[in-house]
């Protein structure tokens, strides 16, 4: 067997017939194309969506009041007034794996500024809210232990609100947004942090002292949320058994009866959107695989055509001399640089389509060298198994049957 002969007779072949080759290949290309763009779009979005929980505080705890059973009726979470300061004040004290600690009442009003207005929610949190939600006041200053003790009617806005009330370029700081009926002075500018991979915009903020929206706004004694941050995202899980053990203390909470509140990290969150992205990669990855399979089917097609178009070459080769498993060998040979040809094409088509989606449409990539490999592979293997039955049946011609077909 001349392995050098046997590719200079394939490599003649391929060439030619140039566009039925082209053609063959190009279910090949579509498929690792569409494989490795499809992988770099559900790896992109995945690692978008970690990246933006990450910034959100990948150690943050929420404590929400529970639902609660009443006449055979279970209560939704928001009419639940589970949670009170005394337990923000308890968790605080009593805590060893929580690092900050914020309480939270929102109320959504409109904030008026001179002749603008502008819908918005006004969140009553303390000073560890920044730090939990990885917020930075860029100008003025965050409000103190003394406006939280007084109730003082300041707050720090985002740009969003900033936007949509300064319309004409001034300098927020020190004047007086009404929210409803409450006028409040603003202290402080926050960092601008953009929209997340939910599409929230993290600009459209307003922070008050928790008493402020608590008394002033909502006339309220019970929280909505408590912010926590764990001390390292390693204790994110014995911070959570730590904050179910202190409010089920406080709340007189029997062995055998459910907490009336739920605790969520972020932690939780990040687990399920990754689920969730991976099984959607791995849907358009199996879309796309479709086209590789088609492109096999394109190859065995094109071979089958091979080997009827050269039975007699066939028949006189082997009257020669030639073996079954070199003509087996020859076909192959055909078959899989077809394949694997097309396979470098798709890679360098894929490559440069996840590019385009990235610059075009804005989307986030991540091209992994493994999907690129497993392409690839994916594709030499279809060329040598798509291509074996034409190559069998080649080999296992009768020379003289062969000689004489026309």
């Amino acid at each position: 067997m001349n392995w050098g002969n046997l590719f200079k007779i394939a490599f003649k072949s391929i060439a030619g017939n140039k566009l039925r080759t082209f053609l063959t290949m190009l279910g090949i290309v579509i498929g690792v194309g569409s494989v490795i763009t499809m992988l770099a779009i559900g790896q992109g979005s995945k690692k978008s969506i970690q990246s933006q929980i990450s910034k959100m505080g990948s150690n943050m705890i929420m404590i929400m009041p529970g639902t609660d059973v009443k006449g055979g009726v279970r209560q939704e979470a928001s009419s639940m007034q589970t949670l009170k300061l005394a337990d923000y004040e308890n968790l605080k004290d009593e805590s060893e794996y929580l690092s900050a600690i914020s309480p939270n009442v929102s109320s959504s009003c409109q904030a008026i500024f001179g002749g603008n207005n502008y819908h918005t929610t006004v969140s009553g949190v303390s000073q560890d809210y920044l730090s939990i939600r990885q917020l930075e006041v860029q100008d003025g200053e965050m409000f103190d232990d003394t406006d939280i003790k007084t109730s003082a009617k300041v707050c720090i806005i985002g740009k969003t609100v900033i936007d949509n009330l300064f319309t004409n370029g001034e300098d927020p700081i020190g004047k007086v947004i009404r929210f409803g009926n409450i006028p409040m002075t603003v202290i402080g500018i926050l960092k601008s942090k953009g929209y997340n991979s939910m599409g929230q915009d993290q600009d459209d903020v307003v922070l008050s002292p928790y008493t402020t929206v608590m008394k002033r706004m909502l006339s309220v004694t019970y929280l909505q949320m408590i912010f926590a941050s764990a001390v390292s995202e390693d204790l994110t899980d014995p911070a959570i058994a730590e904050v179910k053990n202190i409010l089920r203390d406080d709340h007189k909470i029997q062995a055998n009866q459910d907490d009336d509140f739920t605790v969520r990290s972020q932690e939780e969150l990040s687990s399920m959107m990754t689920s969730t992205t991976n099984l959607m990669t791995i849907l358009l990855a199996c879309v796309a695989g479709i086209s590789l399979v088609v492109g096999g089917i394109g190859i065995m097609n094109i071979m089958f055509v091979s080997v009827t178009e050269r039975t007699k070459e066939i028949g006189l080769r082997m009257s020669v001399g030639a073996r079954g498993v070199d003509i087996l060998t020859q076909f192959l040979i055909e078959a899989i640089m077809i394949s694997i040809t097309g396979g470098v094409i798709g890679v360098l088509v894929g490559v440069c389509s996840s590019y385009a989606v990235k610059i075009f449409a804005n989307w986030p990539i991540a091209i992994q060298p493994l999907s690129v490999i497993l392409s690839f592979a994916v594709c030499t293997i279809t060329g040598i198994f798509f291509g074996w039955y034409p190559a069998k049946k080649a080999a296992n011609l009768d020379p003289i049957e062969a000689i004489r077909y026309e």
